[in-house]
């Protein structure tokens, strides 16, 4: 049955990402239930079950596909604007894919495993995976603070918070290169960042500045490693 599932959700990936153009979405987002683009990107997603499914027999399928990414599409384009533009378009693909796991159930009797969120080893798994993320970064901010170098008006500005979220991206890399024993991509990783930041501390010229980076860098790895053998040991 999972093949079924497979399949309709392929021909949205296919509908949503590869056959609609940019212009599709900027003429739905200007003219919202009045875009003929919108129907027109709805029609296509029928289209596409058939396709996927190379019959004509799953009609109703096709049909309750459409309805659905119909509404889905067109409250979002009512609600829609450019201060929630993202926050919407991650609520827009949940409702997608709850919306074909729906009529996956109903027509093909498809049932969703989740009896892993039962077991202990997940929610190990998911400690880990968070306690990286915002909690790691406060205590570091906690820790490192008090080296924290003093602001230049005339040096390049970064990302707003740019740093806090590479820090994170970085720790949950090395949890998932560690638990999956893959230890040479952490070693790849930290020599990858190295890379792009010697460029920026040689320009800066500022010792401070560079040992800061530094005691950043290994205390964000140090912690991401220790917890991962940490969570390793207990799934064991």
């Amino acid at each position: 049955m999972e093949i079924y599932l497979i399949k309709i959700i392929i021909a949205h990936l296919i509908g949503d990402f590869f056959l609609q153009p940019n212009a599709w979405v900027k003429d739905k987002e200007r003219k919202k239930l009045k875009s003929a683009k919108l129907y027109l990107h709805v029609l296509l997603h029928v289209v596409l079950i058939f396709v996927v499914f190379l019959s004509f027999n799953v009609w109703k399928v096709a049909l309750s596909i459409g309805v659905l990414h119909f509404v889905i599409d067109a409250l979002k384009s009512l609600f829609q604007t450019k201060k929630n533009a993202r926050i919407l378009f991650f609520a827009d693909q949940i409702l997608h894919i709850s919306s074909i796991v729906l009529v996956w159930h109903i027509f093909y009797k498809g049932y969703l495993d989740i009896s892993f969120l039962s077991e202990t080893k997940t929610w190990f798994l998911i400690s880990g995976a968070l306690f990286l993320t915002m909690p790691t970064s406060i205590i570091m901010k906690v820790i490192i603070a008090k080296w924290l170098p003093e602001s230049d008006d005339e040096s390049p500005k970064s990302l707003q918070n740019a740093g806090k979220y590479i820090g994170i991206l970085e720790r949950v890399l090395i949890f998932v290169f560690i638990l999956t024993n893959h230890f040479e991509a952490v070693g790849f990783l930290l020599a990858a960042k190295s890379i792009f930041r010697f460029g920026d501390l040689k320009e800066a010229h500022d010792l401070k500045l560079t040992e800061y980076v530094l005691i950043g860098t290994l205390l964000s790895f140090g912690i991401a490693i220790v917890v991962s053998f940490g969570i390793s040991g207990l799934l064991k």
